[in-house]
């Protein structure tokens, strides 16, 4: 291995573990009282070491953001080749449930946290991983529309709306709001108010 293969590897390596430690300490402390400083001793590395690979704090949660995203769009693209789109959206759905179900923490660092957002406006940047998922959704949405399998008109206000169901759903789990449930029922619970909605939403 070459001088610089090594020295891109050790710097992709110091990447990751900074990632890592960050992640583990936002989901634990949080982003609020979470610190360059508090990784650094994490990694046992200097804050010093970390500014050479993110700008602050907000990047590196945003890094983690994205990367959260670019797992959930791997999965999506999966589906992608379902011809049927009322079935694709099935599969979406079920992706979606299962994705947030086994990954709440990231969930919650995906569409629960203020920070990622707050660090896109600062940049004056898009949130393009979430525009990327939702127009994901979308696209499936509008061919379910134009092949008349769904009630929706209106492609926007279809997504909007089967996406807060799903998103309030898991949301729910997640924070744990289901304690009136029996614990072994709720992922069952949760997969059959999916069904019923698709039902609903279906086009006789």
């Amino acid at each position: 291995m070459s001088i610089q293969a090594r020295k891109e590897r050790e710097k992709l390596e110091m990447r990751t573990l900074i990632l890592k430690a960050a992640k583990d300490l936002f989901l634990v402390d949080g982003f609020e009282k979470t610190s360059i400083r508090n990784i650094a001793e994490k990694i046992e590395y200097s804050p010093g070491t970390i500014y050479q690979y993110f700008d602050d704090k907000d990047d590196i949660f945003l890094t983690i953001h994205i990367q959260a995203f670019d797992r959930l769009m791997a999965l999506f693209n999966k589906v992608s080749d379902i011809a049927n789109p009322f079935e694709r959206l099935r599969e979406i759905g079920k992706i979606y449930v299962e994705f947030a179900l086994g990954n709440p923490e990231m969930y919650d660092l995906m569409f629960s946290m203020r920070a990622p957002m707050a660090s896109l406006q600062a940049k004056k940047e898009e949130w393009g991983c979430g525009f990327e998922a939702f127009d994901f959704l979308k696209q499936t949405l509008q061919e379910c529309i134009e092949q008349g399998l769904i009630r929706f008109q209106n492609t926007e206000l279809a997504t909007i709306s089967i996406w807060a169901h799903v998103h309030g759903l898991v949301s729910l789990y997640i924070h744990e709001r289901f304690q009136m449930l029996p614990p072994e029922q709720v992922s069952t619970i949760i997969h059959t108010c999916m069904d019923n909605m698709m039902e609903l939403i279906k086009k006789e």
